[in-house]
């Protein structure tokens, strides 16, 4: 997605990193664990232990010889750099399976991603209702991004209505995309798009075996 560190211009790749050191990072929370080392978190992800060390360094977050780093402490600098506390205002374009699964994922909040509604066009669905989300009809879009200011869309629609839609959610404002159709969007220079290729992370996966 669009880059949220704003004083820092972090690569994508250090970005993906930061979020996978919170994650055990709230595990250690969960387990009762004070302290964690670089090696710790090296081993976990099977990356270089210097490559951790250079990351949290980016954080001005500095460990204790022979201990290692705050669980807690470490966990909020990530937080921090990250903008995980400023609440982040989206709606799911599409009310299938894979919108209905990402509606019904509350850890989504825990990054400061706020999820306020889905859109669909299909009548049995609007009106309905998904872990406490209303299905709107798609097109009352461009009112209620003019109601509520919300910033993304998750576009989650079948790869064929994907480019229309997109150029609604641009008609309406909306200036970042979380696109995670298999269609490559063709938007305005001021409009951001964060490509979320499933099976282009699973053939890398697969690759080797």
């Amino acid at each position: 997605m669009y880059n949220i560190c704003m004083e820092k211009n972090f690569s994508e790749k250090v970005i993906n990193r930061l979020t996978l050191y919170h994650c055990i990072l709230k595990d250690y929370i969960s387990s009762g664990k004070e302290y964690i080392s670089s090696k710790q978190i090296a081993t976990l992800l099977r990356i270089d232990d210097s490559q951790v060390r250079k990351d949290i360094n980016l954080l001005n977050n500095s460990g204790k010889s022979r201990v290692g780093y705050i669980v807690k402490e470490l966990k909020t600098s990530i937080e921090k750099t990250l903008g995980f506390a400023k609440s982040k205002k989206a709606y799911i374009i599409g009310a299938g399976n894979l919108g209905m699964a990402l509606a019904k994922y509350d850890n989504f909040t825990s990054y400061g991603l706020n999820i306020i509604s889905l859109f669909d066009n299909d009548t049995n669905k609007i009106g309905g209702e998904i872990n406490g989300k209303k299905i709107l009809d798609i097109s009352n879009l461009p009112k209620s991004v003019s109601g509520d200011g919300t910033e993304i869309a998750i576009l989650t629609v079948p790869g064929m209505y994907a480019q229309k839609t997109a150029d609604l959610i641009i008609k309406s404002n909306i200036k970042y995309i979380w696109n995670f159709t298999p269609t490559v969007l063709e938007v305005p220079a001021d409009v951001q798009v964060w490509n979320e290729n499933l099976m282009g992370n699973f053939l890398q996966f697969t690759y080797h075996i």
